[in-house]
């Protein structure tokens, strides 16, 4: 790792890739960007990193050294809520819902474009930052749909009386959904109102995404409306 400090309001990105050749050029994109890096080539050194130097957020490769990338992100949040980007060699929506699951908030596969990859860590950025000034605007008050409560002051999430855990990505999609219940939203629409993306080559993200949601909430609780997008379905009266 290298000895960069951290000066005025630069975000700090982890990279953690065993690959040197791709390190160094993630590296080399970000700082160019303006954040401050740090890099880790295995998992212990990663989980090491992320807990001494509490970065902002994680690029994190799926394959590494020592413990892979699924279990990096489990010790990560299970430290602190951090955002992480994975990266993965393998274009298989079982590793994808794998990596969700454990944390990550977003995913790219191998080859990717830096300006993508930046485009990314900027877009995960903000809406943290989003999310941090959500407890003083008018959205945070507590959303109940039957046994389902969203509280996005606490960003906390109640199925039936009991704690759901969400990445922050996972978080902003339901509430995005939980705001007009029963209305089928395109996945255009949410990629612009989640992911803050303004063109539709990203929704096999939001597909994804909806799985891992429906994980964790219940699979019946979110429509699929074929050919259009997804609806948040409500308790019948």
């Amino acid at each position: 790792m290298d000895g960069t400090q951290t000066t005025g309001a630069q975000r700090r990105v982890l990279v953690v890739e065993d690959d040197q050749t791709i390190t160094q050029a993630v590296a080399a994109r970000l700082q160019a960007e303006g954040f401050l890096v740090r890099t880790a080539g295995d998992g212990p050194a990663a989980v090491e990193a992320a807990r001494s130097w509490q970065p902002d957020l994680l690029v994190l490769d799926v394959m590494l050294p020592g413990y892979d990338g699924h279990e990096v992100c489990r010790r990560v949040q299970a430290d602190r809520p951090v955002p992480v980007l994975m990266l993965t060699a393998r274009d298989e929506e079982t590793d994808l819902l794998v990596g969700l699951g454990v944390g990550a908030d977003d995913y790219m596969t191998k080859p990717f474009s830096m300006r993508e990859l930046a485009a990314r860590v900027h877009v995960l950025l903000r809406r943290v930052e989003r999310a941090t000034s959500a407890a003083q605007s008018p959205r945070g008050a507590v959303i109940q749909l039957g046994d389902l409560e969203i509280d996005h002051a606490q960003r906390r999430v109640r199925v039936g009386g009991a704690d759901v855990h969400l990445t922050p990505t996972e978080f902003e999609l339901l509430v995005c959904l939980a705001q007009q219940p029963k209305a089928v939203l395109s996945r255009e629409q949410l990629l612009a109102e989640v992911w803050d993306w303004a063109d539709a080559s990203g929704t096999r993200t939001v597909d994804s995404h909806v799985k891992a949601l429906r994980r964790k909430i219940g699979a019946d609780r979110i429509r699929t409306v074929h050919g259009v997008g997804y609806a948040l379905e409500t308790p019948s009266a």
